[in-house]
């Protein structure tokens, strides 16, 4: 041991040092926040968005379209979906929640069945909605298609 590897015990010194306590400490006067302007005020935050007095991203970006804030979502059940899953499955008929069950759909989606394939099988579907092409598919392979 020699004086080149001596240092203070642990706890023994503060590591930061304290800023605005007199002009002796070195950190006094304007306390690291320079002169004048808003960061150097106090209860000064920045703004989120705020591009220095710049027009900001989210002024200068144009808005159009119209959100219905009353729009309906349904989730879209094809029926080559349906009959993949008559094929596999074996089920007796569909609803919501044999297609919840299945993974077709989420817990709440409103189910609407759609026309894209085939249905060969006679089967009773049940769902929130269908479309003209996907009830007479349906009800062409001898299924009834029911509004729930």
């Amino acid at each position: 041991m020699d004086l080149s590897n001596l240092k203070p015990a642990k706890g023994a010194t503060k590591s930061e040092k304290r800023i605005g306590r007199g002009q002796g400490s070195g950190r006094g006067g304007t306390s690291t926040r320079g002169h004048k302007g808003a960061k150097s005020r106090s209860g000064y935050s920045k703004k989120v968005g705020f591009e220095g007095g710049q027009m900001p991203l989210q002024r200068r970006v144009p808005k159009f379209g119209f959100k219905n804030p009353n729009r309906v979502e349904y989730k879209g059940i094809n029926l080559d979906a349906i009959q993949a899953l008559i094929d596999n499955k074996k089920v007796k008929e569909i609803t919501p929640e044999i297609l919840n069950e299945n993974g077709l759909t989420a817990k709440k989606d409103l189910v609407k069945i759609l026309g894209r394939g085939e249905l060969t099988s006679k089967i009773n579907v049940t769902a929130h909605a269908f479309s003209a092409s996907a009830k007479a598919a349906i009800e062409k392979a001898g299924g009834e298609a029911v509004v729930a």
